[in-house]
């Protein structure tokens, strides 16, 4: 929400999946990540019919964001656009399905010098975590968005991106004192500082939404968007 919010003052967003936090501690409220997959469309299922009811004529878009976790991005799309379609009062409503592919992370790795490189988190260690992503996991740091594939048994992709910069944060003797990369601490912190402009010549699903809710926000007055 705060990239959104940061990135797209023309629109108002408010959250409406997930209702409740992942169990156990969380080091924020920043931390609380949505569903995915399948359980992200039951949840949508069950939430949005209420939110539209209860706040009839408020909502001029609904967005719905998910990792794709190398899945195929146009069946993913069309599973969560036909459950959308079944929803009463979604069909006049404009609707937005966009993904982070493999997850939020390969954002942070398309802009590294700007998140990463610039962490007071990371200082002294970040040109070691590059190198070994580079070198011992193969992201391509100018496609990231390409890293791993399709686990069909599993439903996600072999290698989670995230997992890849937790283990490069503390890989070196030298880092091993030093805290882990946190997928619910780090990431949204560092999605505040990345360069859109700069994920987007890397990122093309990025490209797609980023440039599709700047020409809808700037266009609009403020709104609000469910998300």
């Amino acid at each position: 929400m705060p990239f959104l919010e940061k990135n797209f003052p023309g629109c108002r967003f408010e959250r409406k999946t997930p209702v409740g936090k992942k169990p156990g501690p969380k080091p924020n409220k920043a931390a609380s990540y949505g569903k995915t997959g399948k359980s992200l469309i039951e949840q949508i299922k069950k939430e949005l019919p209420i939110a539209l009811k209860n706040e009839p004529n408020r909502c001029n878009l609904i967005l719905v964001f998910d990792d794709l976790d190398c899945r195929d991005p146009v069946i993913q799309r069309e599973k969560i656009w036909q459950e959308l379609l079944k929803i009463p009062g979604c069909a006049e409503i404009e609707k937005f399905v966009g993904f982070a592919a493999p997850e939020l992370e390969a954002w942070i790795i398309a802009d590294w010098d700007n998140s990463l490189a610039k962490s007071s988190a990371f200082r002294g260690r970040h040109q070691r975590m590059r190198w070994w992503l580079s070198t011992q996991k193969h992201i391509p740091f100018d496609n990231p968005e390409s890293f791993s594939e399709y686990d069909q048994q599993r439903d996600c992709c072999r290698e989670k991106l995230s997992d890849a910069l937790i283990e490069s944060s503390v890989q070196d003797e030298a880092d091993r004192n030093q805290p882990r990369f946190s997928k619910g601490l780090h990431t949204p912190l560092l999605l505040r500082e990345i360069n859109p402009h700069e994920v987007q010549r890397k990122c093309p699903l990025f490209r797609t939404m980023y440039n599709y809710l700047n020409d809808f926000c700037s266009a609009s007055s403020p709104m609000t968007n469910n998300q």
